[in-house]
């Protein structure tokens, strides 16, 4: 985790000083968009392979993941999303103040378990579940603060 952050402070650093922020924010970063994505596709069909015979023989496991943190990903956004309508901010930053609260940060997650508990471990099988919940949950929060958007004018 470490050495990303302090190969990108490098990078931006000399990049910056050698061809200015302007280069930097619109063409060398966006020379890196893809490779992001592709990175992360990569980690999680690598963990899905990893991981896939124990989630198919172990719906209960799976369910005892599952349901606890759909529970607390609507409640995390429940708590922050009517706060933001309490505080009176505006939707554009009441939905995403809500979001954000609410996310499990799973690549996070994914990192973590695997460098510390390898890729068979139960903490990998724990962030594929989140993997797994959080996509359709955060799906369904999203159209959730789109319905409400009315509340905020």
């Amino acid at each position: 985790m470490v050495v990303p952050l302090v190969f990108g402070y490098v990078t931006r650093t000399l990049m910056v000083k050698k061809k200015g922020e302007d280069y930097f924010n619109n063409t060398f970063i966006k020379k890196f968009d893809n490779t992001t994505i592709v990175g992360l596709l990569l980690t999680l069909i690598i963990l899905f392979s990893f991981q896939g015979n124990i989630i198919l023989n172990n719906p209960l496991h799976i369910l005892l993941i599952a349901i606890p943190l759909t529970i607390q990903t609507f409640l995390i956004f429940t708590i922050a999303y009517l706060g933001a309508k309490l505080l009176k901010l505006p939707h554009n930053i009441a939905a995403p103040a809500g979001m954000i609260g609410a996310s499990n940060f799973f690549e996070l997650a994914v990192a973590v378990a695997i460098s510390l508990f390898g890729l068979q471990s139960g903490a990998a099988l724990a962030t594929v579940v989140v993997v797994l919940v959080e996509v359709p949950v955060m799906l369904a929060l999203v159209k959730i603060a789109n319905k409400t958007r009315p509340w905020f004018d």
